[in-house]
């Protein structure tokens, strides 16, 4: 019993081991990707802060309703996040509003409009 509570224990922990890819040259950007880490990870995937919690790419069935948005591949402004912040996403449904607040807030949604979309697929 013993050995495999470690064995989970260490499947867990080598998923956690990632870090943020943002520069600390901009704090406050530097900071929301941490926050994002910490409190988006769960439900969103976003490459520049390890996060990664969207249903993995390909998978449409099996998907959790708690899957968020792929930050990776989806553009978002400033304004837009800060109103998921508040509101609990746009749905209402599943995000849980207020998850960040304030400057944390700010924080996050420079730090999302900066880095969302950068594996987005353009169209000419």
């Amino acid at each position: 019993m013993l050995l495999c509570c470690l064995g989970l224990l260490g499947l867990a922990v080598t998923g956690c081991g990632e870090t943020v890819k943002v520069p600390k040259t901009n704090l406050a950007v530097h900071h929301g990707a941490v926050l994002f880490k910490q409190r988006c990870s769960g439900c969103h995937t976003l490459d520049a802060a390890a996060a990664q919690g969207s249903t993995p790419a390909g998978m449409v069935q099996g998907a959790e309703r708690t899957d968020g948005p792929n930050f990776n591949v989806r553009k978002e402004t400033r304004e837009d996040v800060l109103y998921a912040i508040r509101n609990g996403g746009f749905s209402g449904a599943i995000m849980p509003a207020n998850v960040v607040v304030g400057r944390d807030a700010q924080d996050v949604a420079q730090f999302v409009e900066k880095y969302a979309g950068t594996k987005a697929k353009t169209t000419k």
